[in-house]
């Protein structure tokens, strides 16, 4: 399972015992708060490590990507017609900005990295 669906399910499960807190909440039953309290406190834990491992992996991409020898922005003309730049292009990475690992990367524009000039 990937760190994006394994942070999904641990959302899902932290969605669900706080809705039955609030319904233990609303009963006066204590022992279940308290059971309801260590769980989310738990999930919430295991929330916080696939989010630092998510970030650690987007690093490590964007380090190893930004060691590549030669990097630019691509014209609207290029991104327009990308699968031929691609082609043309050995080794190409297109990272955009508005992605994860563009915005881990600190980028603004669209940006090609390759190999070889280009």
């Amino acid at each position: 399972m990937n760190l994006k669906q394994e942070l999904q399910q641990l959302n899902d499960k932290l969605d669900k015992f706080r809705r039955k807190l609030a319904a233990a909440e609303q009963r006066g039953d204590a022992i279940v708060i308290a059971q309801f309290k260590r769980e989310i406190a738990a999930v919430t834990k295991q929330i916080n490590s696939v989010k630092t491992q998510q970030t650690r992996v987007l690093q490590r991409q964007g380090d190893d990507i930004k060691h590549l020898p030669f990097s630019r922005a691509l014209t609207k003309a290029e991104q327009a017609d990308m699968g031929q730049l691609k082609k043309s292009v050995k080794g190409l990475v297109v990272v955009h900005p508005m992605t994860a690992l563009g915005r881990e990367m600190g980028l603004t524009v669209v940006t090609g990295f390759a190999p070889a000039k280009f």
